[in-house]
């Protein structure tokens, strides 16, 4: 079983989008997890979240680039304030019992990161970025859009960047 969530936070360049999903290391999740690890491709380095060096969260959790990153001022956005916010926002749904403290150990997290070409503040990468892992992991744990909400609201959506 895995359950997913998505999230959008922000504005300008700095904009986060995360989608997720968290299951069992035993499943699909933990069989994508290692191969998306081990099998890298060309501008998408997935990377490990950390909060620091040495000093990642629990769950483990997998960050993988939606934009491809061309040079090292990019790199230095997702491997830098995405890297940590993703990490602290997984620390912070722990500790405040969205993820149980129990299942930590069982289960893991791929987080594909949104980051614009042009983004430049760091601050706002990492602001955006931490709102965006947790409401994406707040909604994810409670399986939400219910399908009343999505159904109730699906012919007057509208999306940002459509």
């Amino acid at each position: 079983m895995y359950a997913i969530g998505e999230a959008l936070v922000g504005e300008g360049n700095e904009v986060a989008h995360i989608d997720l999903i968290i299951g069992d290391k035993e499943g699909p999740v933990g069989t994508a997890f290692a191969n998306s690890l081990a099998t890298p491709s060309q501008g998408h380095v997935p990377l490990l979240a950390v909060l620091e060096p040495n000093l990642q969260p629990k769950p483990c959790t997998l960050i993988i680039p939606k934009v491809t990153i061309k040079n090292l001022e990019q790199a230095s956005l997702i491997f830098g304030p995405a890297q940590a916010s993703v990490a602290k926002a997984v620390a912070d749904a722990v500790e405040e019992g969205t993820i149980p403290k129990k299942t930590v150990e069982d289960v893991v997290i791929i987080c594909g990161v949104f980051i614009h070409p042009k983004a430049k503040d760091k601050d706002k990468i990492y602001e955006y970025n931490y709102e965006a892992t947790k409401l994406a992991i707040k909604r994810a744990m409670a399986g939400e859009p219910k399908i009343e909400e999505v159904l109730a609201k699906k012919e007057k959506a509208k999306h940002p960047f459509r």
